[in-house]
C-alpha cells in the first residue's frame, strides 16, 4: 500500500484532491485501528491547514498540551499528530460493558471527533507509546478505569489511573511492548511505526492472538505488583458471575509460569 502522504507530496493535484476518513469511536476498537465506520470526510489539504493553525494557537494556552512541545515541532506541519499513528480511545463507554476502556493505534492520515479523544506524544519514543498502549488495552488496567467510570471515559478519569513503569530495558516491560507492537500493527499502514519499536508487523492468527492476549494480562498484572489472590479477584469481579474464569485461569497459569521462570532439563 503507498502512504498517501508521501504520494500526495510528489502530486500537487493528487494532494487537492485526497479524502481522509474523520473516525469517531465506532471506527475503531480493542486491537482493530480501523473498523470501516466513519463519522465523515474530510478534504486532506484543508483539515491540514486547520490542524496546523489551531495547534499554533493552542500552544499559547497553559493548559493545552501542545504547550508542552518544543515551538520548532508546533511551527512543522510536518509534525502533525493526524499524520502518524496514535492511540486513541472511546469516549462513549459505560462500567457494565464487556470492555470500559476500548483503544486502538490508528492510522495516520486521518481526523479524529472529539468521541475519540487520544493521546499526544509530547515526550518518549514509539517504544514508550507502544508499551502504554498495552497496558491500556489490558483486562488489568480496564478494571481499575472500571470502579470510577460511568458513562464517559474523560482525560479526567484516565488521568485518576496508575500505569506502572519499570523503565524500558526491563524484561516484562519489554514483552509488553513486543505484543502491543504485534497486535497493533495490522498492516503496512503501520510500518514505519513497527520499525521504529522492532516489532514485527503482519496479522496474527486468532490462536495466537488469544495467548497473546493471555501473556499480555499476566504480564500487566506482575507490573502492577498484583499476585495471584488479587488477579482471581480481578478477574471474578469483573462483569457476570463465571464470565472470565478461562481467562482467568490461563493468566494465573501464564503467572506462574512467569515467576518460576525457565525450566533447566
Amino acid at each position: 500500500m503507498t502512504n498517501p502522504t508521501d504520494a500526495a507530496a510528489n502530486d500537487p493535484q493528487r494532494a487537492a484532491e485526497e479524502v481522509w476518513p474523520v473516525c469517531s469511536g465506532s471506527s475503531f476498537d480493542l486491537w482493530e485501528p480501523d473498523t470501516g465506520d466513519y463519522y465523515d470526510s474530510v478534504r486532506a489539504d484543508s483539515i491540514q491547514q486547520h490542524l496546523h493553525a489551531k495547534r499554533l494557537s493552542q500552544r499559547e494556552t497553559a493548559s493545552s498540551a501542545f504547550s508542552e512541545l518544543p515551538e520548532e515541532v508546533t511551527k512543522d506541519p510536518v509534525t502533525l499528530p493526524c499524520l502518524r499513528p496514535r492511540v486513541a480511545f472511546r469516549d462513549v463507554t459505560r462500567a457494565n460493558d464487556s470492555r470500559t476502556f476500548r483503544c486502538a493505534l490508528i492510522p495516520p492520515d486521518r481526523v479524529l471527533t472529539h468521541k475519540a479523544p487520544y493521546l499526544l506524544q509530547t515526550w518518549g519514543t514509539p517504544v514508550d507509546e507502544a508499551y502504554v498502549l498495552g497496558v491500556l488495552s489490558s483486562m488489568i488496567f480496564d478494571w481499575q478505569v472500571r470502579r470510577t467510570t460511568e458513562l464517559n471515559m474523560t482525560f479526567e478519569q484516565l488521568n485518576q489511573a496508575s500505569v506502572p513503569d519499570p523503565g524500558e530495558g526491563h524484561p516484562v516491560r519489554d514483552r509488553v511492548t513486543e505484543i502491543a507492537g504485534r497486535l497493533a500493527a495490522a498492516d503496512d499502514r503501520f510500518d514505519v511505526w513497527t520499525k521504529q519499536i522492532g516489532a514485527e508487523a503482519g496479522t496474527v492468527g486468532d490462536g495466537e492472538r488469544e495467548d497473546m492476549l493471555v501473556e499480555l494480562d499476566a504480564c500487566v498484572a506482575l507490573l502492577y505488583g498484583l499476585d495471584t489472590d488479587d488477579v482471581t479477584v480481578l478477574y471474578d469481579t469483573f462483569g457476570l458471575l463465571d464470565q472470565w474464569n478461562d481467562r482467568r485461569d490461563a493468566v494465573l497459569s501464564t503467572m506462574r509460569q512467569m515467576s518460576e521462570g525457565p525450566r533447566d532439563d
